[in-house]
């Protein structure tokens, strides 16, 4: 039995990971010229800005500048702040949902809240806004999702948790909760619905006017013990 709905914020709430990947990029290349950082900063799908930063500093033999993460940030600030577009159909869907509703995301706790707003979803998510700068690891960890039950006051499994990346999913299939896959934001590769099919993920939906039924058959008990 399903009784809180929890989603992502980039990619599932709003189409923002394709304008942080595009600041990340230019960055990257504005300030480490001759450097080609496309194919990298395509695998950042789902990472946390300063684990990625690691990756790439071990990968390209780089010694970032000081307070570069602060400075990346701040551009995608910016960015979002001109663009940012909430998903497609999101806030119907959501309406159509009669469950307690949270957010769970590995951004900056103040950058999810501006984004919910931006995306006229607040009435919706109230104070129910949840970060992993609020626990000890990120996702993949299942920390973020567990502090979140705790706060909620509800069990892990009656849980059903929307997500778009890999590293989320398994995030909250670590924390004992079901999981819905949604692949239609603008950042989604071809194929990746089939990657997901492959590590036996089911629950996949292309468009939010399907999650509301989805998450219907969940309240009804339809999903069982499959986790995804």
């Amino acid at each position: 039995m399903i009784d809180h709905l929890i989603c992502d914020c980039d990619g599932v709430l709003v189409d923002s990971e394709v304008i942080a990947d595009r600041v990340l990029l230019e960055t990257l290349s504005q300030t480490f010229p001759g450097v080609d950082f496309h194919a990298a900063v395509k695998a950042a799908f789902g990472q946390q800005t300063s684990r990625f930063l690691d990756g790439i500093a071990a990968r390209f033999n780089l010694t970032m500048p000081h307070d570069f993460i602060a400075t990346i940030d701040h551009n995608i600030e910016i960015a979002l702040a001109e663009s940012l577009c909430p998903i497609n159909g999101v806030r119907d869907a959501l309406r159509q949902i009669a469950l307690p509703a949270a957010v769970v995301s590995n951004s900056h706790l103040a950058r999810v809240s501006a984004s919910v707003r931006r995306a006229g979803l607040d009435t919706i998510f109230g104070e129910r806004v949840f970060s992993a700068e609020q626990v000890a690891r990120p996702k993949p960890y299942p920390d973020v999702y567990l502090h979140a039950a705790q706060r909620l006051g509800v069990e892990p499994a009656r849980c059903v948790v929307v997500e778009d990346s890999i590293s989320g999913l398994n995030a909250a299939r670590a924390a004992g909760m079901k999981t819905i896959a949604f692949v239609g934001a603008s950042h989604i590769p071809a194929g990746y619905a089939d990657v997901l099919r492959e590590m036996g993920i089911s629950r996949i939906i292309e468009r939010m006017e399907q999650l509301p039924a989805l998450v219907e058959a969940g309240v009804r008990g339809e999903f069982g013990d499959v986790q995804s």
